[in-house]
This record gives C-alpha cells, structure tokens and sequence, in this order.
C-alpha cells in the first residue's frame, strides 16, 4: 500500500507531468496550420477533416525532432524533469536520431495531451462534487451525459477518489515517459560503440601516460637521491664535484616537472604544453646523469641511435631509462653494462648490472609496475622482452624492437 502512493509523494512526479503538459501545449501553435489542409476537403465528412487534421498536426511535431537543437533540448529537459540519467547527444549522429526524436515528440505529445485531460478532468470533478452536494445536488456531466453521484457525504469520497485518480494520472504519464526517455532520448547503440571506443582510448592514454610518470619521475628521484648522498659525501672534500652533482639534481628534477606538467595537464583534461620527448638522441645526457650519481655506465653503440625517430625512439629511451633505473636501486656495486645496436631491420637494448649480498644496498621503495610496463610497452611495439638472472650474480635485461613494426 504504502509502496503503491509513494510515487504520489515525490515531487519529481509531478515535475515530469508538468514536462509532458508543457509538450503537450507547445504543439498547440501548429494545430491551425495541420487544420489548412483539412479545410481544402470541406465537403468531406467531419471524421475526415478530424482525422486529416491529426495526422498533419502529427507530421509536423514530428518534423521539429529532425533539427538538432530539439533533441538537446529535450535530453536537458527530460534529464532535469523526469530525472532519467541520459548523455548528452554525440557531435554528427543526427542521422543516427532521425527517426528516435520524431518519435520521442509524438509520444511526449500524445501522453502529454491524454495525462492534461485525464487529470484536469478528474481534478475538477474532486473539487467541483463537494460543491454541487452542498447546492444540493452532486452530478457528473461529460460530453452532455450527466451521472448522479449520491446525495448527502457520498460525493466527498468520489471527489476524494476523483483527485486520487488525478494525482494517479500524473504519475502514470511520468512513469511512461521515464519508460521511453532512455530508448528515444538515450544513447543509440552507434553512439554507445562510439563513447566505448572513446573511453577505451582514454584510458590506453592514460595508461600510456602512467608508464611515461613512472618511468621519468622514479628514475629522477633514485638519480637526485644517490646525487644528494654524493654531494653530502664530497662536500667538504671536493666541492667542485659537490657542485656538480647539485646541478645535476636541478636539471634532473627540472626535467622531471615538465613531465609532471604536462602529465597532469592531460588528466585534468585542461591545455598542457607540448608533450616533452626524450628519445635516444638525449642518451648521453641521460648516462651524463647518471655518472653524477656515482654510478659506472660502460655503454657500447653500435649504429646510429641519433637516426631512430618516432615512437620507437621514444620508447626506446624510456626502455633504457627503466633499466638504468633498475640497475641503480637493486644492483650491487659496480659497473652497468649497456649496449645498443641499430640496425636496419631492429634496434637492440641490453642492460647487464652485478647483483649478489651487496644489492639492494640503498632500500628504495618499489611499486612492482617497472617490469610489467616495460614488458606492456615491448608488446605493443611486437617486440621481445627478457628479464632475469644472468648467471649467480648478474641480471641482464634485453629488449629487441623491431624498426618495421613499430613505423
């Protein structure tokens, strides 16, 4: 019982009649111009000239869900009113809705037009038996028939009844156009595959752009941490390296915040700069880098890496960067090997550093998402990824990547 009156209790009930009443009057203006033609067959019988009217005043509420400013309005009417969750229209899926929006205006009007007269009818027979009773006589008269209610209190429970059914009839038309409102006002299932293929495209973004965060901003902090352990160690002793470590740190944290700008600008979603790009070109900046932290790179370049562009480039030196890091929290001691070799074919990355009782002898904190996202990030690109032990104390992390593939 108490279930069956509580929409009865919601304001938004009546919010969605008042939507359906208003469409319902908006469509009155075009009733004299459906009324032109039927007025062309005047010899015709009523019927006809009725029937005529109605399907030409029908073609032409119809007409205005063709322009795409209408189908906006209604999503935002529809979605403030009657509370149903809908998307906004997609930019150029007009054609998609062609037939949807007519038919969403054709029944918005049509319950529209039967909810106002319904209701106002039943609403003014609540309020107008308890008056007639009191004069002394408690009629029902629609369309020249007239019913006797009852004399005496009989006519205050038909007129209570009466309103009941009033209040029942505004939300019968709201429950109507909630039902309707997500298949004709909603998403189409083109518009569905397309906001799909959107997100998903987000979200490869944004996981594209957490690889770049945790590949840039954790080897800048393992760097600048070793380099301010270094500066700290040799202040006293040799200032000139101290002061060298220190501008080391400040070009590496300065790099490190253009990518932290332009990473959150693009998760915001507001206006970033230009996307920063390190590519294998900036290698000797970054082994430069890394020869500040104390560290003992030993690098072999075969070919021309300065020549490899684009996305391969890219990845490449962030695969690199992720290695070196790597080998700087967890190795032991000791000299890194790196080697990379371009070819016409592939471009092949090695990175070999100790490891043994001394490793992991600065306790770093660690995600676990190194690897993986290199391994992610090797795949994408259709090329091979190792990573492991290399012999008791050795780990050797190896990446082929093919130049075809990734073009």
């Amino acid at each position: 019982m108490i279930t069956g009156i509580r929409p009865l209790l919601r304001g938004s009930t009546y919010t969605g009649a008042l939507f359906a009443y208003g469409g319902a009057l908006a469509s009155f203006p075009l009733l004299p111009f459906a009324a032109v033609p039927a007025l062309a067959v005047r010899p015709a019988p009523y019927a006809v000239q009725a029937g005529l009217t109605l399907l030409v005043w029908a073609a032409l509420i119809g007409a205005l869900g063709l322009a795409g400013t209408t189908r906006r309005v209604l999503v935002r009417s529809a979605r403030r009113l009657l509370k149903v969750p809908l998307p906004d229209p997609a930019a150029g899926r007009a054609g998609a809705d062609r037939r949807r929006t007519p038919a969403w205006l054709l029944l918005h009007v049509g319950v529209g037009w039967v909810g106002a007269l319904v209701s106002g009818l039943l609403l003014t027979a609540g309020v107008a038996l308890p008056g007639a009773w009191l004069d002394g006589e408690a009629r029902l008269t629609l369309f020249g028939r007239s019913v006797r209610v009852g004399d005496g209190w009989w006519s205050w429970p038909v007129a209570a009844c009466c309103v009941l059914l009033a209040l029942a009839g505004c939300a019968a038309v709201t429950g109507v156009l909630r039902w309707a409102a997500p298949g004709l006002l909603g998403a189409s299932s083109a518009e569905r595959q397309a906001q799909a293929a959107a997100r998903e495209q987000r979200l490869a973004e944004r996981n594209r752009l957490a690889h770049e965060l945790h590949d840039s901003i954790g080897h800048t902090l393992t760097a600048t941490t070793i380099q301010a352990a270094v500066a700290g160690e040799v202040l006293s002793a040799d200032p000139a390296a101290a002061r060298a470590a220190l501008r080391s740190i400040e070009e590496s944290t300065r790099a490190a915040l253009e990518d932290l700008d332009y990473v959150l600008g693009v998760v915001r979603e507001e206006e970033s700069g230009t996307a920063p790009t390190r590519t294998l070109a900036d290698l000797p900046e970054l082994l430069e880098r890394l020869r500040h932290a104390g560290a003992v790179v030993e690098p072999e370049l075969a070919g021309e890496p300065a020549q490899v562009h684009g996305t391969l480039s890219r990845a490449a030196y962030r695969i690199l960067q992720e290695g070196l890091t790597n080998a700087l929290r967890h190795g032991a001691p000791g000299p890194i090997a790196l080697r990379v070799a371009v070819a016409a074919d592939a471009v092949e990355l090695l990175v070999v550093n100790r490891t043994g009782p001394d490793a992991d002898r600065r306790p770093f904190p660690t995600s676990g998402h190194g690897l993986p996202g290199l391994a992610e990030r090797v795949r994408l690109l259709h090329g091979e990824f190792t990573a492991g032990p290399d012999g008791p104390e050795r780990w050797r992390l190896a990446v082929r990547l093919p130049v075809r593939s990734s073009a």
